[in-house]
C-alpha cells in the first residue's frame, strides 16, 4: 500500500471561473494553464459542507474527452489530500452524464459506502481535441447538478483563493482496469475503485422499461433501427443496450467507439452536426434511399438525444410531449400515473396542452437542469424536457439521452403490440401526427448564433428590452414589417420563482408573446466556451389539423422575419445567418 503525504501549493485567483448552468467550460489550452483546473477543484471543495468532504466518496469520470484521464489524476491526488476516504472512476474516466447521475442515487461500494458527490468532465456537445473544449462540473448527493448557491460560492472562492492542496507520493491509477486500489495518507486510508461503467446504468434501465416488449419490436422484421453515438460516451454503452440486452445487430450502431477528439466531428445530436445519421435516415442531401424505420444519436455525454423516423425529424419539444402523453400506457415505471411535468421557457409549449389535457400538475423553468432536480426531490414532477435536445424523467437528476431512445422504443412498441405479426407497423410519423390531431402542433424553430462577440450581443438584449417598455410602439414596429402576424400581448424578462425553495431567477430570456399562441424568445446561452451565444427561439400554434401539415419553415416565415427586424439581428451582430437552425 503506497504512502502519500499532503502537499500545500501556493497559488493566486484566475479570472473567468464562473460555471455556468452546465458547470466551467473553456478551451483545453486553457484548463492546462498551471493551477487552472487545480484552482477551480479546490474551491469546490472549499464550497462543500466538512461532511461532503472529509470521509466522503466521490465519483470522478466524463465523456471521454481530451484531457479527461490528466485531470481524472489530478483529481484524485487533491481529493485525496482533501480528505476524501473513496474516488469512484468508470473503466477508462467513462461515464455519461446520467450514468453519473445514477451511480451517486443507486451505487453501493464493496464497503457499503454511498457517494456523495461527483466530479463530471464534459463539455457537453461541445468539441473535443487539443485546441477545442473542455468541461467540469460539480454534482450534489442527489445526483443533479450544483444549485446557484453553491455554484456561486465556487466563484467566489476563485476570487480568492490562495493555497490548494494535493498528495505527495500517491501514483498515478491505472483508470483502464477495473478493481480497487488502496493507498494511506494523513487522514487515513484512501481507495479509489474503477468499476464497470455501463453495469449500474443498464440495470436502472431495466427496472424502467419492458425490455421484453421491446425485443419483440427490434426482431421484428418490419422493424429496422440505428443509432449514432457521435463518438461520443454514448458508444460505451450502445453495444451493451442495444445489441447485448436488446438483440439489435451491430451493424445499427454508428460511431459508437468513444474517441477524445470525438472524430473529429461536432457530438450535438441535431440535423446540422448529425449528418452521417440524417443521411441513413432519409433525410439531406445524401439521403439514403431505403432508410430504417427509426433512428437516433445522443451528444458526447449522452444526456441529450435526437429522434428520427424514416425520413421525418421529431422536434424536441414534440417529443417530450409525446412521452408524457403515452408515459402510463408504454412504460411500466409511470403505469401509476405521472406527479407533474415540467419544461424549459424556450421549449414550445406542446408539454402544456397535453398536462392541461390529463389534469397534470405543470411547471415552466428557467434553462437549466437543476430547476427540474427540485421538483423531482418534492415529488411534483416526473417528466421534463428542453428544447435543446435534453429529455429526462426523475428517474435520475439529468437529461438522458439513452432513456429517451429507450422511452420511444417503448411507444412504438406499445403501439405496434398487435402489428409484429404482419400488420401495418405504426411508425414514428404516424405517432407524431397522430399527436398533432388530437393535441394540436406547435410549429418550432430555433436559431443559434454562436460565438458572437459579448459586446454586440449584449447590445441585442439591451434593444430588446429597451423595445418592451411600450406594447403599442411594438405593434406598430410589427405591422410596417409583417400585416400577416397576430398583435403582440405581453412582452417580458422571464422570472422563475421556485416553488420549492422559494428562490428566485431574473433575466432567464426575453419573450414577445403573441395574441394567437405564438412566441418569440431570445437568450443568451452559458454553453459556449469562447464569446456568447445569441438563441432565437421561434413558436406559432395551430389547432386547425387540416393545417398541421404544413413545412415548418414556411409556416414560420412571417415570425422569422419579424424577430430578425424587430432585434436587429445583423445591424448588431454582423451576422447575415445562424449559425445552426434546428
Amino acid at each position: 500500500m503506497a504512502n502519500f503525504t499532503v502537499n500545500r501549493v501556493e497559488t493566486s485567483p484566475i479570472e473567468g471561473q464562473k460555471p455556468g448552468t452546465s458547470g466551467l467550460r473553456k478551451k483545453v489550452k486553457v484548463f492546462t494553464q498551471p493551477h487552472y483546473l487545480h484552482n477551480f477543484v479546490q474551491s469546490t471543495f472549499n464550497a462543500l459542507s466538512a461532511e461532503n468532504v472529509k470521509g466522503s466518496t466521490l465519483v470522478v469520470s466524463g465523456d471521454g474527452r481530451y484531457y479527461s484521464k490528466d485531470a481524472i489524476q489530478i483529481i484524485i491526488k487533491m481529493a485525496a489530500a482533501n480528505g476524501v476516504s473513496r474516488v469512484w472512476v468508470g473503466q477508462n474516466g467513462l461515464l455519461s452524464t446520467p450514468a453519473v447521475s445514477a451511480v451517486v442515487r443507486e451505487r453501493i461500494g464493496a464497503d457499503g459506502s454511498k457517494a456523495n458527490g461527483a466530479f463530471i468532465l464534459t463539455a457537453s456537445h461541445n468539441p473535443g481535441g487539443p485546441n477545442e473544449d473542455f468541461g467540469i462540473k460539480y454534482n450534489m448527493g442527489n445526483g443533479g447538478p450544483a444549485p446557484e448557491g453553491i455554484t456561486d460560492k465556487i466563484f467566489e472562492n476563485t476570487k480568492t483563493i490562495k493555497e490548494y492542496f494535493i498528495a505527495e507520493g500517491l501514483p498515478d491509477v491505472d483508470i483502464s482496469v477495473t478493481g480497487i486500489s488502496n493507498f494511506s495518507g494523513p487522514n487515513g486510508q484512501f481507495d479509489v475503485d474503477v468499476f464497470d461503467s455501463a453495469s449500474d446504468y443498464v440495470k436502472l434501465m431495466k427496472s424502467i422499461f419492458d425490455f421484453q416488449s421491446i425485443q419483440k419490436l427490434i426482431a421484428s422484421p418490419q422493424f429496422s433501427f440505428c443509432f449514432d453515438a457521435l463518438h461520443g460516451v454514448g458508444g460505451a454503452y450502445a453495444k451493451r443496450m442495444f445489441v447485448e440486452e436488446l438483440g439489435a445487430k451491430e451493424s445499427s450502431l454508428l460511431n459508437c467507439v468513444p474517441k477524445e477528439d470525438f472524430g473529429g466531428g461536432h457530438p450535438d445530436p441535431n440535423l446540422t452536426y448529425a449528418k452521417e445519421l440524417v443521411a441513413r435516415m432519409g433525410l439531406g442531401n445524401n439521403a439514403d434511399s431505403n432508410p430504417p424505420e427509426f433512428g437516433a444519436a445522443a451528444d458526447g455525454d449522452a444526456d441529450r438525444n435526437m429522434i428520427l423516423g424514416k425520413r421525418f425529424f421529431v422536434t424536441p419539444s414534440d417529443s417530450v410531449a409525446i412521452i408524457a402523453a403515452n408515459a402510463v400506457q408504454a412504460i411500466p415505471y409511470f403505469s401509476s400515473g405521472l406527479k407533474g411535468v415540467a419544461r424549459s421557457m424556450p421549449t414550445s409549449a406542446a408539454l402544456d396542452v397535453v398536462a392541461n389535457s390529463l389534469s397534470l400538475k405543470f411547471f415552466e423553468v428557467p434553462t437549466g437542469w437543476k430547476f427540474f432536480g427540485n421538483l423531482m426531490d418534492a415529488g411534483l414532477c416526473s417528466i421534463c424536457g428542453e428544447e435543446s435536445f435534453g429529455t429526462g424523467s426523475d428517474h435520475i437528476r439529468e437529461k438522458d439521452g439513452i432513456w429517451a431512445v429507450l422511452a420511444w422504443l417503448s411507444i412504438l412498441a406499445h403501439k405496434n403490440k398487435d402489428n409484429l405479426d404482419g400488420g401495418k407497423l405504426v411508425t414514428v410519423e404516424d405517432i407524431v401526427k397522430q399527436h398533432w390531431a388530437t393535441f394540436g402542433r406547435h410549429y418550432y424553430t430555433r436559431y443559434d448564433y454562436e460565438n458572437v462577440d459579448a459586446g454586440a450581443a449584449k447590445d441585442v438584449m439591451a434593444h430588446l428590452v429597451k423595445l418592451q417598455s411600450s406594447i403599442s410602439d411594438i405593434n406598430t414596429t410589427l405591422k410596417g414589417i409583417r400585416s400577416d402576424v397576430a398583435d403582440v400581448v405581453a412582452a417580458d424578462e422571464f422570472e422563475y420563482k421556485d416553488p420549492v425553495d422559494g428562490s428566485v431567477s431574473k433575466n432567464q430570456g426575453i419573450r414577445y408573446l403573441f395574441e394567437d399562441g405564438s412566441r418569440l424568445v431570445f437568450r443568451l446561452s452559458g454553453t459556449g466556451s469562447e464569446g456568447a451565444t445569441i438563441r432565437l427561439y421561434i413558436e406559432q400554434y395551430e389547432k386547425d389539423s387540416s393545417k398541421t401539415g404544413r413545412d415548418s419553415q414556411e409556416a414560420l416565415a412571417p415570425l422569422v422575419d419579424v424577430a430578425l427586424k424587430l432585434s436587429k439581428m445583423q445591424e448588431f451582430t454582423g451576422r447575415s445567418a445562424p449559425t445552426v437552425i434546428t
